[in-house]
Protein backbone atom coordinates (compact mmCIF):
# COMPACT_ATOMS: atom_id res chain seq x y z
CA UNK A 1 0.00 0.00 0.00
CA UNK A 2 2.97 2.66 0.72
CA UNK A 3 6.35 3.03 -1.54
CA UNK A 4 8.86 0.35 -0.87
CA UNK A 5 11.63 2.97 0.13
CA UNK A 6 8.73 4.83 2.44
CA UNK A 7 8.58 1.21 4.06
CA UNK A 8 12.37 0.54 4.23
CA UNK A 9 12.56 4.05 6.12
CA UNK A 10 10.32 3.19 9.04
CA UNK A 11 12.14 -0.24 9.13
CA UNK A 12 15.03 1.65 9.37
CA UNK A 13 13.60 4.04 12.02
CA UNK A 14 12.41 1.23 13.94
CA UNK A 15 15.19 -0.63 14.20
CA UNK A 16 16.84 2.42 15.56
CA UNK A 17 14.08 3.13 18.06
CA UNK A 18 13.90 -0.58 19.30
CA UNK A 19 17.95 -0.58 19.72
CA UNK A 20 17.65 2.94 22.15
CA UNK A 21 14.70 1.80 23.74
CA UNK A 22 12.40 4.72 22.60
CA UNK A 23 9.10 4.27 22.33
CA UNK A 24 6.75 5.96 19.58
CA UNK A 25 3.62 8.00 18.90
CA UNK A 26 2.41 10.04 15.82
CA UNK A 27 -0.47 13.40 15.87
CA UNK A 28 -1.07 13.89 12.09
CA UNK A 29 -3.56 16.21 10.58
CA UNK A 30 -2.38 16.50 6.34
CA UNK A 31 -1.03 12.83 6.49
CA UNK A 32 -4.23 11.72 7.84
CA UNK A 33 -2.59 8.31 9.45
CA UNK A 34 0.26 7.34 6.82
CA UNK A 35 3.12 7.93 9.67
CA UNK A 36 1.61 5.29 11.77
CA UNK A 37 0.49 3.41 8.47
CA UNK A 38 3.86 3.23 7.24
CA UNK A 39 5.59 2.18 11.08
CA UNK A 40 2.66 -0.69 11.77
CA UNK A 41 3.47 -1.73 7.95
CA UNK A 42 6.42 -3.37 9.62
CA UNK A 43 6.11 -6.52 11.56
CA UNK A 44 6.85 -6.27 15.06
CA UNK A 45 5.88 -2.42 15.58
CA UNK A 46 3.66 -2.48 17.87
CA UNK A 47 6.48 -3.11 20.47
CA UNK A 48 7.46 0.43 19.22
CA UNK A 49 4.39 2.27 18.16
CA UNK A 50 2.23 2.97 21.24
CA UNK A 51 -0.41 4.70 19.34
CA UNK A 52 -1.46 7.75 16.94
CA UNK A 53 -4.17 10.00 16.62
CA UNK A 54 -5.52 11.63 13.65
CA UNK A 55 -6.28 15.11 14.38
CA UNK A 56 -7.54 16.41 11.12
CA UNK A 57 -9.66 19.57 13.07
CA UNK A 58 -8.70 22.04 15.35
CA UNK A 59 -10.98 21.14 17.79
CA UNK A 60 -9.02 17.35 17.54
CA UNK A 61 -5.78 19.15 17.75
CA UNK A 62 -6.65 20.61 20.66
CA UNK A 63 -8.83 17.76 22.32
CA UNK A 64 -6.81 14.50 21.81
CA UNK A 65 -3.27 16.05 22.52
CA UNK A 66 -3.69 19.37 24.23
CA UNK A 67 -2.91 22.20 21.42
CA UNK A 68 -3.72 25.26 23.13
CA UNK A 69 -6.53 26.58 20.97
CA UNK A 70 -4.88 30.21 21.84
CA UNK A 71 -2.10 29.13 19.69
CA UNK A 72 -4.56 27.54 17.21
CA UNK A 73 -6.57 30.88 16.72
CA UNK A 74 -3.30 33.01 16.59
CA UNK A 75 -1.00 31.35 14.45
CA UNK A 76 -3.11 28.92 12.80
CA UNK A 77 -3.16 25.38 12.75
CA UNK A 78 -0.26 24.91 9.96
CA UNK A 79 2.37 26.63 11.94
CA UNK A 80 5.86 25.36 13.86
CA UNK A 81 4.47 26.42 17.09
CA UNK A 82 1.24 23.62 16.44
CA UNK A 83 2.88 20.83 15.38
CA UNK A 84 6.09 21.22 18.16
CA UNK A 85 2.45 21.20 20.51
CA UNK A 86 0.93 18.12 18.44
CA UNK A 87 4.14 16.18 18.92
CA UNK A 88 4.50 16.59 22.45
CA UNK A 89 0.89 15.79 22.89
CA UNK A 90 1.21 12.80 21.46
CA UNK A 91 3.85 11.40 23.43
CA UNK A 92 2.31 12.51 26.78
CA UNK A 93 -0.97 11.54 25.78
CA UNK A 94 0.18 7.98 24.59
CA UNK A 95 2.80 7.69 27.54
CA UNK A 96 5.66 7.26 24.49
CA UNK A 97 8.95 9.04 25.05
CA UNK A 98 8.66 10.45 21.29
CA UNK A 99 6.01 11.79 19.41
CA UNK A 100 5.73 12.67 15.64
CA UNK A 101 3.60 15.35 14.32
CA UNK A 102 2.45 16.60 10.67
CA UNK A 103 0.46 19.68 9.83
CA UNK A 104 -0.07 21.22 6.84
CA UNK A 105 -1.80 22.03 3.73
CA UNK A 106 -1.85 19.03 1.11
CA UNK A 107 -4.29 20.86 -1.21
CA UNK A 108 -5.90 21.78 -3.75
CA UNK A 109 -8.29 23.93 -2.07
CA UNK A 110 -6.96 25.41 1.87
CA UNK A 111 -4.36 28.23 0.81
CA UNK A 112 -4.03 31.31 2.28
CA UNK A 113 -1.62 34.48 2.13
CA UNK A 114 1.46 33.27 3.37
CA UNK A 115 0.35 29.56 3.63
CA UNK A 116 0.58 27.86 0.26
CA UNK A 117 -0.63 24.60 -0.71
CA UNK A 118 2.34 21.91 -0.17
CA UNK A 119 3.43 23.84 2.96
CA UNK A 120 3.55 21.42 5.76
CA UNK A 121 5.02 21.71 9.53
CA UNK A 122 6.99 18.27 11.05
CA UNK A 123 7.12 18.11 14.61
CA UNK A 124 9.54 15.60 16.87
CA UNK A 125 9.35 16.06 20.43
CA UNK A 126 11.45 13.13 22.46
CA UNK A 127 11.68 13.39 25.97
CA UNK A 128 14.10 15.65 27.94
CA UNK A 129 14.44 17.66 24.83
CA UNK A 130 12.78 20.78 23.58
CA UNK A 131 10.49 20.02 20.45
CA UNK A 132 12.51 20.30 16.96
CA UNK A 133 10.37 21.39 14.19
CA UNK A 134 10.83 21.45 10.17
CA UNK A 135 8.94 23.70 7.27
CA UNK A 136 8.94 22.45 4.07
CA UNK A 137 6.62 23.32 1.08
CA UNK A 138 6.52 20.07 -1.01
CA UNK A 139 5.39 20.47 -5.12
CA UNK A 140 2.71 18.43 -6.61
CA UNK A 141 -0.39 17.13 -5.73
CA UNK A 142 -2.37 16.06 -2.68
CA UNK A 143 -0.57 12.58 -3.29
CA UNK A 144 2.44 13.92 -3.68
CA UNK A 145 2.72 16.49 -0.69
CA UNK A 146 1.36 13.86 1.77
CA UNK A 147 4.22 11.47 0.62
CA UNK A 148 6.65 13.72 0.84
CA UNK A 149 5.61 14.47 4.59
CA UNK A 150 5.66 10.93 5.68
CA UNK A 151 9.28 10.60 4.29
CA UNK A 152 10.33 13.49 5.58
CA UNK A 153 8.70 12.81 9.05
CA UNK A 154 10.06 9.60 8.97
CA UNK A 155 13.46 10.92 8.34
CA UNK A 156 13.22 13.14 10.95
CA UNK A 157 13.00 11.49 14.08
CA UNK A 158 15.20 8.92 12.60
CA UNK A 159 17.90 12.17 12.72
CA UNK A 160 16.60 12.61 16.42
CA UNK A 161 16.65 9.46 17.81
CA UNK A 162 20.17 9.24 16.28
CA UNK A 163 20.94 11.74 18.64
CA UNK A 164 19.80 10.72 21.33
CA UNK A 165 21.35 9.05 24.16
CA UNK A 166 21.60 5.15 24.08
Amino acid sequence: MLPQETLTQAAGLLDLLQARGITLATAESCTGGLVAAAVTAIPGSSATLLGGFVTYSNAAKAKSVGVDPAVIGRLGAVSAEVAAAMAEGAARESGAAMGISTTGIAGPGGATPGKPVGLVFIGVALAGQPARTERHVFPGGRDAVRAATVAAALRMAAAVAAGAEG
